[in-house]
């Protein structure tokens, strides 16, 4: 019997190019998105045989009730905006997608006996004040800031699957996701990567927030899938909270460099202050990755930064 899997933010970076591998194992995609963030341009031309789209949003009590959904036996739940331009644009949409949409998600898969994947965030450590990140570790998150809205709501998020799995032994696997890039990040998302190679392909100045000496681990698209794959597939993985990120670590004004000269662009690099409540460092332990799933990401940030750098270009050729 074919698997069919509904994936909610199908429309945004991760949810499209996850539906693209679902779709080409084999699998029915069911997706859903407001389309708040998401661009429907990222889903044209997948298979409509094999895709059904629904516009709709996650915290609706219709999908309980939509026939589409009784047959869905694994569940990606990806919406919600994750760059701090648009969760902050939007914080009671940010709030609600990740509270009531998870609920309403964890409801279906307890009434389907389906699989549920919850993308959480590395946001749940905060500004960590342990470093590097483990899962045993309870953050360091302040709920009176800008970030709140996302940081607060995902942790709040974790407490429902918490509860669907004690509750009901809900078959629920959570990811704390630490940053992930490629080209399929909108030009003007405002995260790192993509603004840094968007500036200097195009010769403006490289904006560092702060001094450039916060890191950051960055982990290639391709790596994260793979890693929310095989969360789904693994029964070991139930009830747990699984970091998905790169283990190594950059200083900002490190990569602001190494994006400077794989562009081999003449753009000048400078300062701003850096946001309110912006972590200073952020790395995760993968152990527990390597060990319950077998996973560890295997693209490196100079080659993920080169496939990433080539389709921007192209990009903007096509959209100058």
């Amino acid at each position: 019997m074919e698997r069919k899997v509904l994936i909610t933010g199908v429309a945004g970076f991760l949810g499209s190019q996850l539906a693209r591998d679902l779709l080409a194992e084999g699998c029915v995609v069911v997706g859903i998105d407001n389309l708040s963030s998401g661009k429907i341009t990222n889903i044209k031309g997948l298979p409509e045989d094999r895709f059904i789209f629904k516009e709709m949003d996650v915290c609706s009590r219709k999908i309980l009730e939509d026939s589409d959904f009784t047959t869905v036996g694994e569940i990606y739940h990806l919406a919600s905006a994750a760059s701090p331009k648009y969760y902050q644009a939007s914080p009671f949409d940010t709030i609600n997608t990740n509270t009531i949409g998870t609920k309403n998600m964890l409801e279906l898969a307890k009434r389907n006996q389906a699989k549920i994947v919850y993308s959480s965030t590395s946001e749940a450590y905060g500004d960590p004040e342990v470093h590097p990140q483990p899962e045993t570790y309870k953050g360091n998150v302040n709920t009176w800031g800008p970030r709140a809205c996302y940081d607060e709501a995902k942790r709040l998020g974790e407490v429902f699957c918490y509860l669907y799995f004690t509750q009901y032994q809900t078959k629920v696997k959570v990811a704390r996701i630490f940053n992930t890039y490629s080209a399929g990040l909108a030009n003007d998302d405002g995260r790192v990567i993509s603004s840094f190679v968007i500036q200097a392909l195009k010769g403006e100045d490289i904006t560092v927030y702060g001094n450039g000496t916060q890191t950051r681990s960055f982990c290639y698209v391709t790596d994260t899938l793979n890693g929310l794959k095989l969360l789904m597939k693994k029964d070991e993985a139930n009830g747990e909270i699984i970091n998905i990120g790169n283990p190594i670590e950059y200083p900002i004004i490190d990569l602001a460099h190494l994006v400077k000269t794989l562009t081999n662009s003449k753009s000048n690099i400078t300062f701003h202050p850096l946001p309110e409540d912006d972590p200073k460092v952020r790395r995760p332990v993968i152990e527990k990755a390597q060990n319950l799933l077998g996973w560890m990401p295997n693209v490196t940030l100079e080659e993920g930064l080169q496939m990433t750098i080539q389709e921007y270009k192209n990009k903007l050729k096509d959209n100058p």
